[in-house]
Order: C-alpha cells, then sequence, then structure tokens
C-alpha cells in the first residue's frame, strides 16, 4: 500500500520543526570550506539562511499519499548549516544514503554501528518524514571480514543474520526496504556476484522471506539502475519480479533508481511504471538526479529541469507509484562529479543551497495538479 499520510496534528508538529530548524540553522555559527566539494567531504561551510518559494514547498504541494524524498548525508548535517531546514522543509521521506549499507553497520563480526542510521531515522520522525531503507543485499559495501573462501552455508548465515538484524533494529520505523539492490547485470542475466556464485539464484528469494519475517509491515523493494525506461534490462527485471512473485516471494514493489544525462532521457518512463504496476506491486523512484555537463549551461539546466519534471510527472500519472526520491538534493554533497568525470550539477539545490531550474519544475508540476485535481 502507499505510505499513509500525515495526520493533521502530524502536519502540525512537522511545520513547527522546519521553522525551527531553520532558524536554527540561519543561526549556526560555522566555519568556511569548500563549496561544491563533489564527494561530499571537508570542513563545515557557510551558505545562505533558506527560505522557501513563494509557490510552496515540494512536501507541502505533494499529493495524499505520495511521498518526495531525498538521500541524507550525515556529514550534510553536521557541516552544512542550511542542510537541516532544506531537509525538512522540503521533503517528507528520507532515505540514508550509506548509513545503512552492510560495512558501516557491522565493520566487526556481531558489533553493530548504529548511530549513523539511527540519526537519519530519529530525525526523519521528528520531522514527520518516513524512512525508505537502504540497503540489505548487493555486491559492494559487503564488509572486509565476510570472506568469499566460506564455505556456502555459512555464508548464507551470516548473510541472513545480517538481513533479520538490521530489519529487526528498524521495525516499525522504516516504511520500505531495499532488499536486493543491483541485483541484474547489463544483458539482464543475474549479476554475476558473490550471493550467486556461492549461494545459487535462490539468494534472491531467501533474503526476502528473512526481511518479512523480521518486519511483516515493511515493504520489500527490488531496486534496480538502467530500468527507468523500455531497455532490455528492464524487461529481464519484469520477468525477474513476475517468476519471484509466482513463487510466493514476498516482492512487494520494484525501485528505479534514476541516475539520468540530461542529453539521454530514459524512454517511456510512464509506461515502463505502469506494466510493472500490472505486477500488482508498487512501483517506486528511489535514487534519482540528472547531471549535465560542466561547465553548466542555462541550456543544460533547462533540459535537467524538463527530466525532472518527466519523472515526476511519469509517477503521478501512475496510481502505484509511492514515492520519488532524488539522490541528495544540493550539488555541495553530491557523489556526481566524482563518479562521471566531466558532469555534475546534477540536483535540486545548488552548493550554496540555492533553488536551481529543476526544483522550480517539480513546484509547477505538483501546483498544476492541484489546479486540475489530478
Amino acid at each position: 500500500t502507499r505510505p499513509r499520510p500525515l495526520t493533521a496534528a502530524g502536519l502540525l508538529v512537522a511545520a513547527a520543526l522546519v521553522v525551527a530548524t531553520v532558524l536554527l540553522a540561519g543561526m549556526a555559527a560555522v566555519g568556511t570550506g569548500r563549496a561544491g566539494d563533489p564527494g561530499g567531504a571537508g570542513a563545515a561551510r557557510s551558505a545562505p539562511a533558506y527560505t522557501p518559494s513563494a509557490a510552496g514547498t515540494l512536501r507541502g504541494l505533494a499529493p495524499a499519499g505520495t511521498l518526495i524524498g531525498t538521500a541524507v548525508d550525515p556529514r550534510g548535517l553536521n557541516l552544512d548549516p542550511a542542510y537541516p531546514g532544506v531537509l525538512a522543509a522540503e521533503f517528507n521521506a528520507v532515505t540514508a544514503e550509506n548509513a545503512m549499507k552492510w560495512r558501516n553497520l557491522e565493520p566487526s563480526p556481531r558489533v553493530y554501528a548504529w548511530a549513523g542510521g539511527d540519526q537519519i531515522v530519529d530525525l526523519a520522525h521528528r520531522n514527520g518524514q518516513a524512512v525508505y531503507g537502504h540497503t540489505l543485499v548487493w555486491h559492494n559495501d559487503v564488509p572486509d571480514w565476510v570472506s568469499p573462501d566460506w564455505p556456502a552455508q555459512r555464508l548464507r548465515e551470516v548473510l541472513r543474520r545480517h538481513v533479520t538484524a538490521v530489519v529487526a533494529h528498524y521495525r516499525g520505523r522504516v516504511w520500505a526496504w531495499d532488499v536486493v539492490n543491483e541485483v541484474l547485470a547489463e544483458d539482464g542475466s543475474l549479476r554475476d556476484t558473490l550471493w550467486l556464485r556461492k549461494l545459487g539464484p535462490g539468494y534472491v528469494a531467501d533474503a526476502f522471506r528473512w526481511a518479512r519475517q523480521a518486519d511483516p509491515d515493511a515493504r520489500l523493494f527490488v531496486n534496480e539502475y538502467g530500468t527507468e525506461g523500455r531497455t532490455a534490462k528492464a524487461d529481464a527485471l519484469l520477468d525477474l519480479v513476475r517468476r519471484l512473485r509466482a513463487d510466493g516471494v514476498p516482492v512487494d514493489g520494484v525501485g528505479f533508481q534514476g541516475h539520468l544525462d540530461a542529453e539521454r532521457p530514459p524512454e517511456d518512463v510512464r509506461g515502463n511504471l505502469r506494466r510493472f504496476a500490472a505486477l500488482g506491486v508498487r512501483v517506486v523512484v528511489t535514487e534519482l538526479d540528472v547531471r549535465v555537463r560542466l561547465p553548466a549551461t542555462a541550456e543544460g539546466l533547462r533540459r535537467q529541469a524538463a527530466v525532472y519534471r518527466e519523472v515526476l510527472r511519469a509517477c503521478l500519472d501512475v496510481a502505484a507509484c509511492a514515492s520519488v526520491t532524488v539522490w541528495g538534493f544540493t550539488d555541495a554533497r553530491s557523489w556526481i562529479p566524482g563518479y562521471h568525470r566531466g558532469f555534475g550539477a546534477a540536483c535540486l539545490f545548488d552548493a550554496d543551497f540555492r533553488p536551481k531550474p529543476a526544483h522550480a519544475a517539480l513546484l509547477d508540476e505538483l501546483v498544476a495538479r492541484r489546479r486540475t485535481g489530478g
């Protein structure tokens, strides 16, 4: 089901928290740091106080039952004084960008480091925001102490214990989980990973069943990139989800990451979401950013805004689409320049937390929907 809309009392509490957070952010004394740090590192930065648009905020204009979220970087919370205020005002859902990945949560066997994830969850609940959990089973960010030389039975038990421990720790506080992340190769076959080699393809179904046992109320998603439009990889993902559900595996939804290039938008996002929804699952956009070639030009930002708007429009046109989450909201903390050489400026706000045309395009789409009742 879609996330429950906030109650009137919850909205009042959230609004009060937004005001307090903005005031505190504007009053905070900070040092200076390097603006636009592509990897999110660096010292505390000064930035102008955040002022919401006259048109409103993303969370304030979102239709009932629709989440508009962002990935959260704890370094932004701690180092950028404008960050908490924008986060609280603009978004009604959050995803831990890295804090809930296995390497960070369990650096040593059975020694858990919950602080980063707990900080995000606690802040989200104070702000009246839903939490999307990311991610339980992935081929990356596996702790170094997990050995590929272990026998299959031991690896399976360690993976089971990890999934169970994390979901149980956040039981009742996380509305949905990316249970398996990036499970497909580019040709649509199952990705060649430690889990596939040692445990066989059944590890995917096992992970979903373990997560369901640990929190029966959390919604469980498979999350993938390169599947936002009608691609061969998307066809393979559709087939995988169909087969898993036919086998009784509790796959509740599909996440489409949406790491996009403004010059190469995906084909028929709306139609693609609809064909997945026809399987009886929820669909969500989980990691949306739209990179442009640097230095960013007015035309590049215009194209970027059009892609952002089209993705949001596609989600709003599909009843089964529960949320759109951007992968960070400020260029000051974006991962894109460090990974895609020559590209950047991928977020809704620039490195000084000024809203960009993409933010205005999303607001405009939400305002239009309210006027038409769509």
